[in-house]
């Protein structure tokens, strides 16, 4: 299990920031199908300290690992979840404030000889919105980065994950 950080930037948007679990074992497809789940919020990034918008993402992925036995590790990933902004202002309330999300990622992950990943890539939002009909806040392109680390390995075969 891969526990750690997402920082994650909406292009011409906001930082979100945010956790991320992720779980493989040995029976699933060899370490190559991973299940996760994360929550990246903007509160943790644009809109710490400012008047940017506040807005939540919570998402459950499924990932396949290309060459898990490899350092450096190609993979494509499906998120499927829930979007909330919060305009807080009630003049606001007639706008669109939420969505379900639908976003496939490709990437790069990279783990080292102990319990520590890095994973980078490029995600695409299929749902979004222009303000009227969607939330005009949840813009299609991203870009992540993840850092986690793997908290039951005891050996470095089984470190070879996201």
């Amino acid at each position: 299990m891969d526990v750690g950080l997402r920082f994650q930037k909406t292009v011409n948007l906001y930082y979100e920031n945010g956790f991320t679990v992720q779980y493989t074992n040995s029976h699933l497809l060899s370490q190559r199908l991973y299940f996760g789940v994360s929550y990246v919020t903007s509160r943790l990034g644009s809109a710490m300290g400012t008047n940017a918008i506040k807005q939540d993402n919570i998402f459950i992925s499924t990932t396949y690992m290309f060459r898990p036995a490899r350092s450096l590790k190609p993979f494509i990933r499906l998120n499927t979840g829930y979007f909330f902004a919060d305009y807080e202002e009630p003049i606001f309330d007639v706008l669109p404030n939420s969505s379900f999300l639908l976003s496939p990622e490709a990437g790069l992950a990279l783990s080292f000889n102990n319990p520590l990943k890095l994973n980078l890539s490029l995600g695409y939002n299929l749902i979004t919105g222009d303000g009227v009909d969607g939330a005009g806040t949840l813009f299609p392109v991203f870009i992540q980065t993840g850092v986690t680390w793997n908290l039951f390995s005891n050996n470095k075969d089984d470190e070879k994950g996201l």
